[in-house]
């Protein structure tokens, strides 16, 4: 019997995205089955129409139907759930409940007020294998299941299509073979299989060395065993790849290895075309490029599962063409998909070349990763192609270094025909393009034309404007009708003062009242001369060029007691700040104003925005929210299109969002890690070496960085808090990271250097162990991220981290110091830190009474003449001076 469910939509999902939507898929379990939906991509309302069937060993179970959405560098979101009992479906008529709308639930009891949304479903039994169903509301036939769903899911008795009429004996078999399955997944399990290995091997080797495809469907165990294999083999290529999409991969996208990138290279094609071409059997490209790389003897072997249709592999065996270092040989290539979910491709091939000397010690790995190009302006879709490798040592050899170097160039060799064949098989990206596609998306940002009458209209059309008004005619009228009043009290002429209580209040309310009107005025005019610091102006200069866009901002915070505000927005990066237009009585305003900041020589580590209420060029503004973005722990692509959740206790309670778009370049390409390191070799005094490919591509995945972040130095230290931890101390050009490993341990953290207030230098003391202590401490609420590496937290909230033992201590502090005042200090604190230490060395000059010489004097510039003097003059003046 089998149990028979359909998801077809759901609706009022909440945006759990920062771009207000969500991108939700279904996950179904029953038992130990599970399925999956495709992903729908930002949406609220998706639908699915999906169809999925399980095989119910107990009616006590419980259908678990789990929304999630997909994360892509991090763990899904929850959404919601439903849990139906299969008892439920039972005693319905008919076996079935129908169609209808289910309310999805929280993850836990203190959350069950929230919102989850509602799905649709269609759940009943049937006890046939095959079927179809038509939609009552379209009066379309659906399939029931796919071929790759029933061979994720199911056992293997029920992936061969059992009916109602098959023995018992095989249900029997494939759901203890299901259970044996499942429980070598745990650590018992792989215990009672390794106390068992002798027989459950010779039962595999029996299993494996049988081919029996016409002996009957319930044969026996290695029926079952041998047709389920050949089920999982067989089929085309296209269809084993949507196999893997179809599966449930919560993984990372692999990074690359650490010997190095050969190629990067963007195409005009979709990713699952791509990854068609470069490693389906039927392409010919493989084939096109052996005959131009000269290899013969080429013999591709098809895709196929292996490890319990867990992993999809291949093996190439060819005779590679002789060089100018070694002969031709024969080389065996292992191909296997590490991932293919529809958007991304990873595949990991181990080439193994016994032939060659030395060759059975090593192993060569090549990562092919593809993923989703930049847009195009003409729409296409493009894919990025990236190829990575390292060596892979299988014994110690002396050669290591000269074996290295030779297959580095081998492989630069290789792959430069190989992206050769691939410019002429498929079109490149033009850069031209990539760069328009930037200019294009800002060229439809087009500020919203506002009439200045327009707006002052709409902003004084209020009861204050209109009462004054009224008040201020009235007054005038009564002027004009009155007679002048006799002189009273203490009056003359000229000086009419008020003789009642009535005219006092009566004065007093109309200098308030116009008060009021005068700050209202004043405020338009300063709003209306503030139509944002820069914007419409391109930046200057060779470096990082950060440009900000602007565009509208979601339920900004009121302060008024109209239940409005007049929100701008300040931008702040490396000490420059951008401010944006004011805009009059708006909580959801947009803007669509373009800033592009000066180029800076060193990359930003983050960009501050602060949102503030104008309340006149007199009275100090209030904040209503602020955020950061961290170009450190942010893919810089993913920061083309994002919506900034603002922080503070207006904005949050209001839920306070701006919508951005960023675009951070570099101009002076490649030489940035050169000439920094150049700049900070004269602020140390010391030789600084360029890190290799490897070692930064190492110090990248360490700590999860971006591409463009390199290494400057590293020093062996220890970290003081309870207890002395050795570790290594990692300085680049915009943080400072700490990572230890003992015993399995792994202590691992980082902070940016403008997190620093201050650093300071503790004298060498017992407990640590003779050595300085470098004590660095951060600002309030700042570097929360690695409070597990602070030794003390201060009664301000401040972190203090502690590091001594160092190898070289002069060395490390004088790059430490370096780096910090690059990137933290301002310009005045610089000039104020210079002139501190030029006085501090004259004071020590004048008590040490000592002179200065020759070698402490530096002059900037020397300064000469030539003056026509007679040849008599030099004796001339001795002789006057002899007399």
């Amino acid at each position: 019997m089998k149990l028979y469910v359909r998801v077809i939509e759901a609706r009022s999902i909440p945006a759990m995205d920062l771009n207000g939507f969500s991108d939700p898929y279904v996950r179904l379990q029953l038992g130990r089955h599970r399925f999956r939906t495709k992903v729908v991509k930002k949406s609220l309302h998706p639908s699915w129409g999906e169809e999925f069937s399980f095989k119910v060993d107990d009616l006590k179970d419980e259908l678990v139907l789990t929304v999630l959405d997909e994360d892509r560098y991090f763990n899904d979101d929850f959404i919601g759930q439903l849990k139906i009992p299969v008892s439920r479906v039972f005693d319905a008529d008919n076996g079935s409940l129908g169609t209808a709308w289910y309310s999805l639930q929280p993850k836990n009891k203190k959350s069950k007020n929230k919102e989850c949304g509602e799905i649709q479903l269609a759940i009943y039994f049937s006890e046939s294998s095959a079927f179809s169903e038509m939609n009552g509301n379209e009066g379309e036939v659906v399939p029931v299941l796919k071929r790759h769903a029933d061979l994720m899911g199911e056992s293997p008795a029920a992936s061969l299509g059992s009916s109602p009429s098959a023995s018992p004996m095989r249900d029997e078999f494939s759901s203890s073979k299901e259970e044996k399955s499942y429980s070598q997944k745990t650590f018992a399990g792989r215990l009672a299989q390794m106390f068992n290995k002798s027989t459950d091997t010779s039962s595999v080797a029996s299993n494996k060395g049988i081919d029996l495809p016409e002996l009957p469907e319930a044969s026996g165990p290695e029926s079952s065993d041998s047709q389920d294999d050949d089920q999982f083999s067989s089929g085309s290529f296209e269809e084993l790849i949507k196999i893997m999409e179809s599966r449930e991969q919560e993984g990372e996208t692999p990074s690359n290895l650490p010997g190095g990138v050969l190629l990067d290279h963007l195409c005009i094609i979709a990713p699952s075309e791509l990854n068609t071409l470069l490693f389906s059997s039927d392409s010919p490209f493989f084939k096109s490029l052996s005959d131009l790389q000269g290899t013969t003897e080429l013999q591709l072997g098809q895709w196929k599962f292996e490890n319990g249709a867990e992993t999809l592999k291949r093996v190439i065996s060819y005779i590679k063409a002789a060089t100018k270092l070694i002969k031709a040989v024969k080389a065996t290539e292992e191909q296997t998909y590490l991932k293919a979910d529809g958007k991304v491709y990873a595949v990991l091939a181990s080439v193994s070349t016994p032939d060659v000397m030395y060759g059975s010690t090593f192993k060569i790995e090549l990562l092919y990763c593809i993923t989703h190009g930049p847009e195009l302006p003409s729409g296409e879709q493009s894919s990025r192609l990236v190829i990575s490798w390292r060596m892979n040592f299988l014994q110690n050899t002396m050669m290591k270094g000269m074996i290295e170097s030779g297959v580095r160039q081998g492989l630069k060799d290789s792959f430069e025909q190989y992206a050769s064949l691939l410019n002429q098989t498929v079109k490149p990206v033009d850069s031209k393009d990539i760069g328009s596609n930037k200019e294009q998306i800002l060229a439809s940002l087009q500020a919203e034309p506002q009439s200045d009458w327009k707006l002052a209209v709409q902003y004084f059309a209020n009861f204050t404007v209109l009462s004054t008004f009224v008040m201020g005619l009235y007054v005038l009228v009564h002027l004009w009708l009155a007679t002048p009043s006799p002189i009273h009290g203490l009056e003359f002429v000229g000086l009419d003062l008020p003789d009642s209580i009535g005219e006092v209040i009566v004065c007093g309310m109309l200098v308030l009242q116009a008060e009021r009107v005068l700050g209202f005025i004043s405020r338009f005019m300063q709003a209306r001369m503030q139509k944002g610091s820069d914007h419409g102006v391109k930046a200057q200069g060779d470096g990082w060029l950060l440009t900000v866009a602007l565009i509208e901002g979601s339920s900004i915070a009121a302060v008024d007691s109209s239940a409005l505000s007049d929100p701008y927005v300040v931008f702040t990066c490396n000490g420059k700040t951008r401010t944006s237009s004011i805009k009059f009585q708006k909580t959801d305003p947009l803007w669509n104003e373009i800033f592009e900041f000066d180029a800076m020589e060193d990359p930003p580590s983050m960009l501050d925005v602060e949102v503030f209420d104008f309340d006149g060029p007199f009275d100090e503004a209030t904040s209503l929210g602020h955020a950061e973005v961290n170009f450190v722990r942010n893919n810089i692509s993913d920061l083309a299109d994002v919506w900034v959740t603002l922080h503070g206790k207006l904005a949050q309670a209001c839920q306070s969002k701006l919508h951005l778009r960023i675009f951070l370049d570099n101009t002076k390409g490649s030489n940035v890690a050169k000439e920094y390191i150049s700049k900070m070799e004269k602020e140390v005094g010391k030789k600084i070496n360029i890190r290799s490919p490897q070692t930064n591509s190492a110090f990248q995945k360490l700590f999860a960085l971006p591409p463009e972040e390199f290494l400057i130095n590293d020093f062996t230290c220890h970290l003081k808090r309870k207890m002395p931890l050795q570790g290594r101390l990692f300085l680049s050009a915009r943080i400072i990271g700490f990572h230890a490993n003992l015993f399995g341990q792994k202590t691992k953290f980082f902070f940016l250097w403008e997190d620093i207030e201050d650093i300071q230098v503790l004298s060498p003391t017992l407990s640590s162990m003779g050595s300085p202590i470098v004590v660095m401490t951060l600002w309030r609420g700042r570097g929360m991220e690695a409070r597990h590496g602070a030794k003390t937290q201060d009664e301000e909230g401040r972190l203090k981290f502690q590091f001594q033992s160092f190898v070289s201590f002069n060395v490390a502090h004088r790059t430490i110091m370096a780096l910090w005042k690059a990137r933290s200090l301002t310009p005045e604190q610089k000039v104020q830190l210079i002139e501190e230490e030029s006085e501090a060395r004259s004071l020590v000059t004048e008590e040490s009474g000592s002179f200065l010489g020759l070698e402490d004097v530096s002059l900037s510039e020397v300064y000469c003449s030539v003056l026509p003097v007679p040849v008599s003059y030099p004796f001339l003046i001795s002789f006057s001076n002899m007399h």
